[in-house]
């Protein structure tokens, strides 16, 4: 892609900022939003309760939601701006890998590669990073009522996931960005640095911690 029209994919565990970024990186941008479908999941609530009852479900609807908007942005030639994601498809494998029974595992692996061959990769991508406490307390504030049952030992272990998933990743650059202290909505010079830092980061894998 050219470089300034770049497509950009913000990650992180649920709560810890991955919207409120995009919003703000496209705007700066003045490119297009992606969001991943979170409320449309109707099996969300049931997962949540019960995970292993519906991790299957859950994950396949997440799964194809997000690869019918990747291929949509592809086919409406919508990369001709830019473009910024709150996710990366390839991270779909991170809840997967926690949440399905082994045989449901040896499906969903015989369905992934097939979607990501078809699908561009990033430029870069913004890894959001906070602590268990923070993002626990971001998730209370935003009241969504089918998280207010977040076991918060699931939401450790998926942080250990995407931690250990984006230090190993290497398909595209990364800038993994400490939240803890990070206000980009109250705060205008952590966005202005933020998005200054975002934007100069072409190689590798980098870190940025705001203090």
């Amino acid at each position: 892609m050219n470089p300034t029209s770049p497509f950009i994919a913000i990650e992180g565990v649920i709560g810890v900022g991955k919207t409120t970024l995009t919003h703000l990186l496209a705007e700066r941008l003045g490119g297009s939003v992606v969001l991943e479908a979170v409320d449309e999941n109707p099996f969300l609530e049931s997962f949540y309760s019960d995970r292993a009852r519906y991790a299957f479900q859950t994950q396949l609807f997440f799964l194809l939601s997000r690869f019918r908007q990747q291929m949509g942005l592809v086919q409406r030639d919508l990369f001709s701006g830019a473009v910024v994601s709150d996710y990366l498809f390839q991270k779909d494998r991170i809840f997967a890998s926690i949440n399905l029974a082994d045989d449901e595992m040896e499906l969903y692996d015989q369905i992934l590669p097939l979607l990501e061959k078809e699908l561009p990769m990033p430029e870069r991508v913004v890894y959001l990073r906070g602590d268990l406490s923070v993002v626990l307390d971001r998730i209370e504030r935003r009241g969504r009522s089918f998280e207010k049952d977040i076991d918060p030992a699931y939401l450790e272990t998926l942080r250990e996931a995407y931690d250990y998933f984006f230090f190993h990743f290497d398909a595209a650059p990364v800038l993994v960005v400490n939240t803890d202290h990070l206000n980009v909505v109250e705060n205008p010079e952590h966005a202005d640095q933020l998005v200054e830092r975002i934007l100069s980061h072409h190689k590798g894998t980098a870190y940025y911690n705001p203090v």
